[in-house]
C-alpha cells in the first residue's frame, strides 16, 4: 500500500512525495516541489519550526499520525496550506506541498486563480496550490488514499531532485529540507524569513 512509503522520517517522505500526483475537485497537478517537517523536542525528529513542536493541540493534532492524513492551516490566516503526514502513528511530522505544474483541469484551475495568472504559476506556492486545486481547510485530516476522498494522492518518488533550506522559517532556517525537481518553472522562489539568523547560524 502506497501509504507505507510515508511511515519514515519526513525528508524520506518528502523525496517519496516529489513527483507524485495530487487531484482535488476538478484539478491534478504534478507535485514539483516539498518542504519536509519534524516534530516536539522529545520527538525522533525535532523541529523548532514545525506547528507540532510543543506537542499536540487540537488544531495540529492530525500531524501526530496516522500517515497519509491531509494536515490543512491558514498561512498568515488567509491562505489555506497542505500537508500530507509521514512517519508513525503518534510521532508528528509532515509534508508540506509547496508547488505544483497543472496536469488536467487547467480551465477550473485557471477560474479559481483569475485569468491573468501565467499557467507555470498557478500552484506555485503553498496557498496558490490550494486555491488552484480547491483544498479547503474542511479537508483537515481525509485520507489522501481513499479514492472517495475529496483530496487523493500518488506518489512519485522519480526525477531528479534538488534541495535547499526551506522557505520563510526562523527556526531550523539552514536545514536542507525544501526539495524541488530540478529545472521545474513552477517551483517557487526562495526566500528566507528577516526574523531568521544569518546563514550558518541556524540548524
Amino acid at each position: 500500500m502506497s501509504v507505507d512509503l510515508l511511515d519514515t522520517d519526513p525528508v524520506s517522505a518528502a523525496r517519496v512525495l516529489l513527483g507524485g500526483v495530487i487531484c482535488c475537485r476538478g484539478v491534478s497537478a504534478l507535485i514539483v516541489e516539498v518542504e519536509a517537517y519534524g516534530g516536539p523536542s522529545d520527538g525522533p525528529w525535532p523541529d523548532a519550526a514545525a506547528h507540532s513542536f510543543r506537542g499536540p493541540r487540537i488544531r495540529n493534532k492530525v500531524m501526530f499520525g496516522p500517515p497519509g492524513r491531509l494536515y490543512t492551516y491558514r498561512s498568515h490566516g488567509i491562505h489555506v496550506c497542505a500537508n500530507v503526514v509521514c512517519g508513525p502513528d503518534g510521532t508528528a511530522a509532515a509534508v508540506l506541498i509547496r508547488a505544483a505544474a497543472i496536469e488536467s483541469g487547467l480551465e477550473v484551475a485557471q477560474a479559481r486563480r483569475g485569468p491573468l495568472v501565467r499557467p507555470t504559476a498557478l500552484a506555485r506556492g503553498p496557498g496558490n496550490l490550494c486555491s488552484a486545486l480547491g483544498v479547503v481547510m474542511e479537508d483537515n485530516g481525509v485520507d489522501v488514499f481513499d479514492p472517495e476522498s475529496p483530496v487523493t494522492l500518488q506518489l512519485g518518488g522519480g526525477g531528479h531532485q534538488s534541495c535547499g533550506p526551506r522557505v520563510g522559517v526562523s527556526q531550523a532556517a539552514d536545514r536542507p529540507w525544501r526539495l524541488w525537481l530540478t529545472g521545474r518553472p513552477e517551483v517557487s522562489a526562495f526566500r528566507r524569513s528577516p526574523r531568521a539568523p544569518l546563514p550558518g547560524a541556524s540548524d
